[in-house]
């Protein structure tokens, strides 16, 4: 049996879940608008203790890449890298789009979230979670103009604001579904898929999946 530890830190609401193979023992939803830091050791460390499991135990950690909050990520991927290496264990590094993929029913899958200043992140995954659309940053409504015909579904976490956009589209009546807030035990099923096929990676090589380069890098360009 495979315990996997997985993390969701990438924005306003994170998560964590234990997973044993592909059954969730447990999720809990985090709500830290000023960051994660502080609080996601303590809570995994109750987490870890209520169900009687031990760091050492732990087959395989996985982490959130982004997109997302810039800080939140990097706070994500460094405490499973950091276990992971204590642990001698191996780390998955998942999309939070491909997470909200988990989620979904339809053939296609175009999944987004909210990327501030007017853009979306979104991409379009098939129903084995395989990457159809790269992602991007766009506006919604270019973004719309570039999706594949097919049997397609929105998923997001909150789609009320980009409903009115769908209005004398193509995609007036396509299904919309909402993902929860909590994305780590997807992130987990992620994780134990790749752990199975041998695909989980050495903890120094997993690596953040921005999307958008950070403001200090665009304001630097400029």
């Amino acid at each position: 049996m495979a315990r996997i530890v997985a993390i969701d830190t990438t924005g306003e609401f994170g998560s964590i879940a234990l997973l044993d193979e592909t059954k969730v023992v447990e999720e809990i939803l985090l709500h830290s608008p000023d960051g994660f830091g502080h609080i996601l050791f303590p809570r995994l460390q109750q987490l870890l203790e209520a169900h009687g499991w031990n760091i050492a135990e732990i087959d395989c950690f996985a982490a959130a890449a982004g997109p997302g909050s810039f800080t939140g990520v990097r706070v994500g991927l460094a405490a499973m890298k950091g276990l992971a290496e204590a642990a001698s264990k191996p780390v998955v590094a998942a999309s939070n789009l491909q997470a909200l993929a988990v989620f979904g029913t339809a053939q296609l899958r175009a999944v987004l979230a909210d990327a501030r200043r007017g853009q979306i992140y979104g991409a379009v995954y098939d129903n084995e979670l395989r990457l159809i659309q790269e992602e991007i940053v766009s506006a919604f409504p270019d973004w719309l103009l570039t999706l594949p015909e097919g049997d397609l579904e929105f998923i997001a976490t909150d789609f009320a604001p980009f409903q009115p956009a769908l209005t004398g589209t193509r995609f007036a009546t396509t299904p919309v579904r909402q993902a929860p807030r909590a994305l780590a035990a997807a992130i987990g099923q992620i994780a134990h898929a790749l752990y199975r096929r041998g695909e989980a990676l050495d903890p120094a090589t997993i690596d953040a999946n921005y999307v958008r380069r950070s403001d200090a890098e665009l304001f630097w360009k400029e």
